[in-house]
């Protein structure tokens, strides 16, 4: 029988070449946060004191002037927020979310409320706070967020996302600025960034962070920022936050995930990333419908992905379908297929174990031949996936 655990409980072997995808476990939890996990599990600790280790720690990589560790990043949204609103009044704090201060307004742009498995917005009204949403779904003005802030703003989020528009809204500089200007603090979503210091260097007040994304650690989200806001952020946690709340192992796993990014060989990991995408290139060199284009990421992470493009008339099969088919199977690769209507998808070489870039591509030589090898072109209507999409969670249990 096969060691992998995953096969012991019945569950598929996925390859991840979508990202660091919550859906998908997020990524590969690097040794340091597995064994500080280990090691503190057993233990008690007073949790609030842990925390101010965290704080020192987080400091130091990002900047800040304290942080600490929470459930997630959407979480981190919406303590930051409800910080905003109630500063260190713990009174406002558990009343939260019925009761809200007079400050209760949060400005976002159209363009920014994206899912990430949940709205953007979802995670600011959960602290009881209104969502502004200013500008159009492709077009934000300065005007349109100058004259969105008034008595009642209590702060701004700036989301950081492959998801969002990347044209015709304000970029973080001139968010930053009209919001200093009138004294509105800015929240910034960065979950899947990898530059831990380059927003809270820009202006920001608040940065948030995955804590199990590139920093591979465990499933948490790291506030950073202002001492004053991220303490009103912090003593959520005997609010709102109650929910969000973290174990001893995540605390410590955060702390030895961050650690560990200081030693990190980043030029190492890329070059190893870079050969994938190589032997990815030539795989899909000179196939009948398909282009295979390395392309830097689209919010400046240091790292590289692979569009696998494909003319359904000459590989005799749509992208969405050809992603279907590597996603089934004995071994299934789950590829980053958002944009797939658009006849592509994504190839993300940064979460595979050793040999299995291999398997990807034997896998995408399989499904290809097999699909130039039907008489009719496999195209099923693109609709079904909207139909059917969310047809397994709602079964789930069973």
């Amino acid at each position: 029988m096969s060691d992998d655990i995953r096969t012991k409980l019945g569950l598929r072997p996925v390859i991840n070449v979508s990202g660091t995808m919550t859906s998908l476990g997020a990524s590969i939890v690097v040794p340091e946060a597995i064994a500080a996990m280990s090691a503190i599990l057993p233990q008690f600790v007073e949790i609030n004191h842990l925390q101010r280790k965290a704080s020192a720690v987080i400091a130091r990589l990002t900047g800040a002037e304290a942080g600490f560790v929470t459930a997630s990043c959407s979480a981190g949204i919406s303590l930051a927020v409800a910080g905003a609103m109630t500063g260190d009044n713990l009174l406002a704090i558990e009343q939260l979310p019925d009761v809200t201060p007079a400050k209760n307004e949060v400005i976002v742009q159209m363009g920014h409320v994206v899912s990430y498995g949940a709205p953007v917005d979802q995670a600011i009204r959960l602290a009881g706070a209104k969502a502004v949403l200013i500008g159009q779904a492709t077009s934000t003005h300065r005007f349109h967020m100058e004259k969105a802030i008034n008595e009642k703003t209590a702060a701004a989020v700036y989301v950081v996302s492959h998801h969002v528009v990347d044209y015709g809204l304000l970029n973080f500089k001139e968010f930053v600025e009209i919001a200093a200007v009138r004294g509105v603090p800015v929240i910034v979503d960065a979950a899947s960034e990898y530059d831990l210091r380059i927003f809270l260097e820009q202006g920001a007040d608040i940065a948030l962070y995955s804590g199990h994304k590139f920093l591979g650690g465990p499933t948490s989200g790291i506030v950073a920022g202002n001492k004053e806001l991220v303490r009103a952020a912090f003593l959520q946690n005997m609010g709102i936050g109650r929910g969000m709340k973290v174990g001893k192992e995540s605390v410590f796993g955060v702390m030895a995930a961050l650690e560990a990014w200081e030693k990190r060989d980043h030029a190492g990991i890329r070059e190893r990333e870079a050969s994938y995408l190589n032997l990815w290139k030539e795989t899909l060199a000179n196939r009948p419908g398909v282009t295979a284009l390395v392309e830097p990421d689209p919010t400046k992470n240091p790292l590289d992905r692979m569009r696998v493009i494909i003319s359904a008339q000459e590989a005799h099969i749509t992208a969405w379908d050809l992603a279907a088919a590597l996603a089934r199977g004995d071994q299934p690769i789950i590829v980053r297929d958002h944009e797939v209507e658009h006849n592509y998808f994504y190839l993300d070489p940064c979460n595979l174990h050793p040999g299995q870039e291999k398997v990807v591509a034997a896998r995408l030589m399989e499904e290809l031949d097999k699909a130039r090898a039907s008489n009719e072109i496999i195209a099923t209507p693109f609709e079904n996936r909207s139909k059917y999409r969310f047809d397994d969670v709602l079964r789930w249990p069973d």
